[in-house]
């Protein structure tokens, strides 16, 4: 199976400005996003970029690198600017890998890839993993999602679902048997020729309250496959504090250096 890679990464970030060129370790995080995916079985790595700076940073280490526009809305039109720029056939899966995931598991890059391939009736495919707690249920950070018995999602969402009508949700307290919540894992899968279309999309009512762009797709009758990841996903950078944890990481020699 062939299937490319796609890194957005911005410059602009509210909590971390220049957040892809941070260092960690002695190299930029970009780099340790691109490090882990050619550990994939990719046919091709892209970092997809508006900023000469990134451009430059990442044509040094030997990256592939697209420009794109600046005034994309989301990371979907980004990455079909690039699946267009390299004229990919309309069935080649292009799979969202974020900038500031230096942790990422190739492995589940692989998986999320080769679910799609595997799965005729979705246009795009997604990982979640187990919830294990009533605080992150409750958290509207966490996105939740719910699929059938092939796997397909129903709904994502912010709120939590399913709601467990005969059950206390108190802070600090138990799931309740069996457990059914699922917390999805931003790393997306898409054929080329579903990308093609999205972009041509008005934000869907749904979309805008939960502020999630997969529920554009799904209002536009898309199927997304859900699997649950085989390994734990280590969380991105979003903060200081989390850049400070990876960097601790590196520096103690951990498993992904």
């Amino acid at each position: 199976m062939s299937y490319t890679i796609v890194i957005p990464a911005r410059y602009s970030s509210t909590r971390l400005p220049g957040k892809p060129l941070l260092d960690i370790a002695g190299k930029p995080m970009v780099q340790r996003v691109w490090e882990q995916a050619k550990k994939s079985g990719a046919s091709s790595v892209v970092i997809a970029t508006d900023d000469r700076r990134i451009y430059q940073v990442a044509q040094s280490f030997g990256a592939e690198v697209c420009m794109t526009s600046s005034s994309h809305p989301s990371g979907t039109d980004r990455l079909q600017q690039v699946a267009a720029d390299l004229e990919l056939e309309a069935e080649h899966i292009v799979v969202n890998v974020q900038g500031d995931e230096p942790l990422i598991p190739p492995a589940l890059i692989d998986q999320v890839a080769q679910n799609l391939a595997q799965t005729s009736a979705a246009e795009i495919a997604t990982l979640c993993e187990p919830i294990t707690s009533v605080e992150e249920l409750l958290n509207p950070n966490t996105v939740k999602v719910v699929a059938d018995r092939a796997g397909l999602a129903l709904y994502f969402s912010r709120a939590p679902m399913p709601w467990p009508r005969d059950h206390k949700m108190a802070d600090g307290g138990l799931l309740p048997e069996p457990n059914c919540w699922f917390r999805h894992i931003g790393i997306y899968a898409y054929r080329v020729k579903l990308l093609h279309k999205y972009v041509g999309w008005e934000i869907a009512p749904q979309e805008q309250v939960e502020q999630l762009e997969q529920l554009r797709a799904m209002y536009n009758g898309v199927r997304i496959h859900v699997d649950q990841a085989l390994s734990s996903v280590p969380g991105g950078v979003d903060t200081q504090q989390d850049l400070d944890a990876v960097r601790a990481l590196f520096g103690d020699g951990g498993s992904s250096t």
